[in-house]
């Protein structure tokens, strides 16, 4: 009799893979309703972002009339391959650039850059050097690496920390949003099925002018706003004479850029090369994230590790040390892809990806706004970035490749906007550099959220000409 009650429900389809018939008047509260539950757990009650999405998941599913054995049945299907498409790329990543810090190789790229600059170009060096940094690590992890680094050349050229430090950040942040191989990125890109070279190059052209505009130029302003000294944190570290050798610049820096290069390869060959070609088909296959980043961290353990005088036991305990600190974020961002799968297959997706395409309004500034609301809800980045990509997912199926790639750009850029004090960076900003709450507004968050204008404007302009 139970089996014959649920036959009977408008979501048979749901397990079948498509939307079921549910009337918008249902959808559109389940989805409102989802995404209240998930910001007020969060922010209230500062509940785990893992629980949160899991729960509005739950929401969404039970407000629009769907069974639970149903809506659990979307949920693990999101969670299982979000987990096995994103979560590994994760672990590689950090394994990464753990061995990156701990060969002292993005020590090596630091103090080769801030050596060849003057005072005058030294916020411009920070920017870099927090781009090239902020390529293969996850935000928090860069930022703590880069800490020593941004007080100890503050306190050299006698200049303000937020001079030096802005630029630094923005370098972090605008990988972090814009550019694979991270979470935030490979998550939208794995949902709106956006070609991974494609959106990695044009995420390198919308990240390099965002980074000067939200960097450098915006922390001369921003120091005048906030003149403070660097805090008398990491004082111990004027010389790293007693850290044992490292690898070299130039051997640091293949590496680094050794996924982006395979990445870029297997894009380049999908253009130019014809199919079924031996180049064509050995670049396809290095090509691919996992791949890139499996010879990235295999290369790395001689190059880095051997460089820097590591043996084998060494290697390996900083590889599974690694491991650890990121099992919170992959379970974050494979819960963010349960929330998606949720939305999709209730058919709330597609609802919106309609009332969008009959509005006349812009795709690429609507996913914007949409990143932008979950951001400043949530305070997460990746939240906001795994949610939008969710809901805008049905749109995107007849959307062009280009078109495809600038969204998840955009979305990208509407994650990082305004950074509060529900955001975990607000607070580690605030509390490195020394900061009162208003100051770290006027400095941290203003300057994300010139990034995330500056990176949607030129979305746009890359869409006149793309």
């Amino acid at each position: 009799m139970t089996a014959d009650l649920f036959s009977l429900l408008p979501t048979s389809a749901l397990a079948a893979g498509a939307a079921p018939d549910i009337p918008a008047g249902r959808l559109v509260p389940a989805a409102l309703l989802g995404i209240a539950v998930l910001v007020v757990l969060i922010v209230r009650f500062k509940l785990h972002p893992f629980l949160s999405l899991t729960l509005g998941a739950l929401t969404v599913g039970a407000v629009a009339g769907v069974s639970m054995a149903d809506v659990l049945d979307s949920y693990t299907k999101g969670f299982g391959s979000t987990a096995a498409s994103v979560g590994i790329l994760i672990a590689l990543g950090a394994m990464f650039g753990k061995l990156l810090a701990d060969s002292g190789g993005a020590d090596e790229i630091v103090d080769t850059i801030i050596g060849r600059s003057g005072t005058r170009s030294l916020p411009w060096a920070m920017a870099a050097v927090g781009a090239i940094i902020g390529l293969p690590m996850f935000f928090e992890i860069g930022l703590v690496l880069l800490m020593p680094v941004i007080f100890l050349v503050a306190r050299r050229s006698q200049q303000s920390v937020i001079r030096v430090g802005i630029p630094a950040l923005a370098g972090l942040s605008a990988m972090h949003g814009l550019v694979p191989p991270h979470p935030g990125p490979l998550v939208a890109i794995d949902a709106l099925k956006a070609n991974l070279g494609v959106t990695l190059g044009f995420g390198i052209l919308v990240a390099i002018p965002t980074i000067a505009l939200a960097g450098p130029w915006f922390a001369r302003f921003a120091a005048r706003w906030v003149d403070v000294p660097a805090p008398d944190l990491f004082e111990g570290r004027e010389s790293d004479d007693d850290n044992g050798p490292r690898p070299s610049f130039g051997v640091t820096m293949l590496t680094v850029l050794t996924p982006v290069v395979l990445m870029m390869g297997k894009a380049l060959a999908d253009i130019l090369a014809g199919k079924g070609t031996a180049a064509r088909t050995v670049l396809d296959f290095v090509g691919t994230p996992l791949i890139a980043l499996l010879i990235a961290v295999l290369l790395a353990m001689f190059t880095l590790g051997r460089g820097a005088g590591m043996g084998i036991k060494q290697v390996s305990s900083s590889l599974e040390s690694s491991l650890g600190p990121i099992a919170g974020i992959i379970l974050i961002v494979a819960a963010g892809g349960g929330f998606k799968q949720t939305l999709v297959d209730t058919g709330i997706g597609q609802l919106v990806a309609d009332w969008i395409s009959g509005s006349g309004l812009s795709v690429l500034l609507l996913a914007w706004l949409v990143a932008v609301l979950i951001r400043l809800a949530t305070g997460s980045a990746t939240v906001a970035t795994v949610t939008a990509s969710g809901i805008l997912a049905p749109l995107a199926a007849g959307m062009s490749t280009n078109e495809v790639s600038l969204m998840v750009l955009a979305i990208g850029a509407g994650s990082v906007f305004f950074s509060h004090v529900n955001d975990a960076g607000f607070w580690l900003v605030k509390e490195f550099f020394g900061l009162k709450v208003g100051q770290t507004i006027k400095s941290w968050s203003l300057m994300e959220t010139v990034l995330s204008v500056t990176g949607l404007v030129l979305v746009l302009l890359l869409n006149l000409v793309v």
